[in-house]
């Protein structure tokens, strides 16, 4: 995409305009979840999975819970951080088109009642997840055994997300500030630029695939699994448990 039709969007998630972050979210997890369909359905099914595949896409979805919830951008994201936390800890959970929608709506309802100042009904939750009520608060309870509580990350693992995810969204329509002006001064200054102002101009990298150059940037969270990492494991896992 030609970088005239891009967005560019700030540095700091917590001035991204909310739906942004939707299109970023979506998109990360549509890509999981391509992937992890291919997977024949393991005989033991979670609490997260629905019978059938829900007729409104991710991005939809999200849009829904933005609309009628009014859910606050850090709990956006720790939907992510919470998917590598339960892939984590439950060998037998992936995230797909049967899993997806519930685990979403137990994200931010779980997410939003333990770290918001404002929060919604369970009725309402429910209701915007297309869910019954007693249903939700089952996949409530579940959640917060997968994640053991640990509801909270801190503000760099959130930032980190961020920028991972702008760094790798398939569509090619977003751009971090900092970086296109970074490009622009290089573009300015690459007939004078030394090897000095190279070393200064360098940020460091990060991936979803947790490679960095320097982890000191955001704190020690190199032990985490990331999400691609977590398409790797389906894999591997879906190979190891082939029945006889």
């Amino acid at each position: 995409m030609h970088s005239s039709t891009r967005v560019t969007l700030p540095a700091a998630f917590e001035v991204a305009e909310i739906d942004d972050l939707a299109l970023l979210i979506a998109n990360m997890l549509e890509r999981l979840i391509a992937h992890n369909d291919k997977i024949p359905l393991l005989p033991v099914l979670t609490r997260f999975h629905s019978r059938t595949v829900p007729n409104i896409s991710v991005l939809d979805y999200l849009r829904r819970i933005i609309k009628w919830t009014k859910v606050e951008k850090s709990c956006l994201l720790l939907t992510l951080h919470y998917v590598d936390q339960i892939c984590a800890r439950m060998p037998l959970f992936t995230l797909s088109s049967l899993t997806c929608h519930r685990f979403i709506i137990a994200s931010i309802t779980v997410c939003s009642k333990g770290l918001c100042d404002s929060f919604c009904t369970n009725a309402l939750y429910a209701r915007v997840g297309g869910i019954p009520v007693p249903e939700l608060n089952v996949l409530e309870r579940e959640f917060l055994r997968a994640i053991d509580w640990r509801l909270m990350c801190t503000r760099e693992v959130l930032q980190e997300y961020y920028i991972n995810l702008i760094r790798t969204d398939s569509s090619g329509r977003f751009a971090l500030e900092s970086e296109v002006e970074d490009s622009d001064m290089d573009s300015v200054s690459s007939r004078s630029a030394s090897p000095m102002d190279a070393q200064v101009r360098h940020r460091p990298s990060f991936s979803l695939l947790g490679t960095r150059e320097s982890s000191s940037v955001i704190g020690d969270t190199s032990t985490l699994p990331t999400i691609e990492q977590n398409m790797a494991f389906a894999a591997l896992q879906h190979s190891l448990k082939k029945p006889p």
